[in-house]
């Protein structure tokens, strides 16, 4: 015969921790923290017989109660600044009614949002529909709209008009190079010399506007099959090539 075991899973240690105190009608206070601990490491190997996932905060707990169970059998018990024994279990404690009292709110609020759920809103339903209509309703919102309303927000434009102490410019430049003019830049160059390499055309004049002009030059004579590019090794490495005219048979 085979029987089945369930397990109620909890959302924490804490609230573990609770289910065993109102179980077994324990003082919160006086923790038998030597049952407390047997019943949570019971719990944690029921769940890994069946194979359930032990949470990381799980296993952190259950070294937190193994820690207090030692220090409470040690013979030399610790003592505060005013030479009264510490209690191992007083954080535990603190930490338990802090997570009781945040539970019980919880409860509260939730029974208060199920209650609110079922309830409907009072008030004017003519109203609120029509208020409801209007909202992207844009004849609606130009019937609202008189004389006074539009003098008045065009003041306000113009006073805003008035306060700005800087004048918006817009500069435009006009550079001093076409794609036309280094194309012929280009050939001039390479009819000297007929492999010609990137870099001499940027340290001829290294300027940024220039650069780039001269690339898309290059690229619209390789496009036109007046120019080969020639790759070499690294960034920016290759040589630009004269391409030479087709022979006639």
């Amino acid at each position: 015969m085979s029987f089945e075991i369930k397990l109620p899973l909890f959302e924490g240690p804490f609230d573990l921790m609770l289910f065993f105190i109102e179980r077994d009608e324990l003082d919160i206070y006086d923790i038998p923290i030597s049952k407390i601990t047997n019943d949570f490491l019971d719990y944690l190997h029921h769940l890994e017989q069946m194979e359930i996932e032990v949470a990381s905060e799980f296993i952190l707990f259950a070294a937190t109660l193994m820690k207090i169970k030692s220090r409470m059998l040690l013979p030399r018990p610790e003592l505060n600044q005013l030479g009264e024994e510490i209690d191992p279990r007083e954080e535990l404690i603190r930490n338990l009614l802090e997570y009781k009292k945040y539970k019980s709110v919880v409860a509260d609020l939730a029974a208060l949002e199920e209650n609110r759920i079922v309830k409907e809103k009072r008030g004017n339903i003519a109203a609120e529909l029509k208020a409801l209509s209007k909202i992207d309703d844009v004849d609606a919102e130009l019937q609202d709209v008189d004389l006074y309303k539009l003098l008045k927000v065009f003041q306000k434009c113009m006073a805003k008009m008035a306060s700005r102490t800087e004048e918006t410019k817009h500069t435009v430049i006009q550079y001093p190079y076409t794609i036309e003019q280094q194309k012929d830049f280009v050939l001039e160059k390479i009819s000297f010399k007929r492999k010609v390499p990137f870099t001499d055309f940027i340290s001829y004049k290294p300027d940024k506007i220039f650069v780039i002009y001269t690339f898309l030059a290059i690229l619209e004579l390789l496009q036109l099959s007046e120019v080969t590019i020639i790759i070499g090794e690294g960034y920016n490495n290759f040589w630009v090539e004269k391409t030479e005219p087709i022979g006639v048979a």
